[in-house]
């Protein structure tokens, strides 16, 4: 059973030397009271409207991964894609002071959301998601990228946290491919990585986890009657640039949008990292619980077909 992540409390949403210390060393940290009960309140609200849309879907759509036990009678949802264009509450959480704060502390004054999503293990059925590196799918001219987990839900074993492998972020960028297209997931017993260290990311409602964009993660099936929702801000340095893309002339007023903090550069700073590109795509696309339905060697169990 994998060790539990130590909790950081944060009096003052400032992360000391030692805990920034503690992240470049682990790879990721935990901070609880980042949100309010009031401000998760919010979110399980708005979370609810847009599920709330997928009554009388069928397929997946733009906004909305449905799971595969999914009907139009019986709505169940996986995923919102790109959660923080699809409902105002989403963006207004986003700019909260305390996740400011500690991404400040974690990546430098200049930062810049690449993407967002909010992941549903529902009760009883919530799909897992497979080993992988999130470095795999975007790399960036720099590794100074994490993901931020907002938990809507309390976080326990039984529920399919996040599970991280401390020490990963520092490691090889292992080949995400299968029969030569990209899978979105490895098979660690090919690539000789043992898991057994690997953490459980667990906390109250209103805690974050903040993973780098090179650890190793993944996370089973939800067995519990408790549901586990986790929102999920990609943030990047300001001097970050995916290099799948760089900004033009034209997009530059768009990318520019998406800071947070502080300004935009065009001096982007290059540093030495383990590439590998997301190239050829996956088969099945729209996102990760698809791409990884054809990995033929799977840790958590088979992703049902769709």
């Amino acid at each position: 059973m994998p060790d539990h992540a130590e909790i950081v409390t944060a009096e003052q949403v400032r992360l000391s030397d030692a805990e920034v210390a503690a992240y470049r060393d682990k790879g990721f940290i935990i901070v609880e009271n980042i949100y309010s009960p009031g401000d998760v309140q919010r979110m399980r609200d708005a979370l609810d409207e847009l599920i709330a849309t997928a009554r009388g879907v069928t397929e997946h759509t733009d906004v909305l991964d449905l799971e595969p036990s999914h009907t139009p009678d019986h709505p169940r949802v996986r995923r919102i894609k790109n959660v923080v264009a699809s409902h105002p509450v989403f963006e207004e959480m986003l700019n909260q002071p305390n996740l400011i704060a500690v991404l400040k502390d974690l990546l430098g004054p200049n930062l810049r959301l690449h993407g967002s999503k909010l992941n549903m293990k529902a009760a009883d059925y919530g799909s897992p998601v497979e080993w992988h590196q999130d470095w795999a799918f975007y790399p960036h001219t720099n590794d100074d990228v994490l993901a931020v987990g907002v938990m809507l839900d309390d976080m326990a074993p039984e529920n399919g946290p996040l599970m991280i492998v401390p020490g990963s972020h520092t490691g090889p960028t292992y080949d995400h491919h299968q029969d030569g297209r990209f899978v979105g997931g490895f098979d660690i017993e090919a690539a000789g990585l043992d898991v057994s260290p690997a953490e459980m990311v667990t906390g109250p409602a209103g805690a974050c986890s903040f993973h780098h964009v090179r650890a190793v993660h993944g996370s089973a099936k939800n067995t519990s009657d408790r549901d586990r929702r986790l929102l999920l801000y990609q943030v990047a340095a300001g001097d970050a640039w995916d290099i799948r893309g760089m900004p033009t002339e034209e997009s530059w007023d768009a990318y520019s949008a998406t800071f947070i903090a502080g300004t935009p550069t065009i001096e982007p700073r290059v540093v030495p990292a383990p590439i590998r590109l997301p190239y050829p795509g996956p088969l099945r696309g729209g996102s990760i619980y698809e791409s990884q339905t054809i990995m033929t060697s799977k840790t958590f169990g088979a992703i049902e077909d769709t």
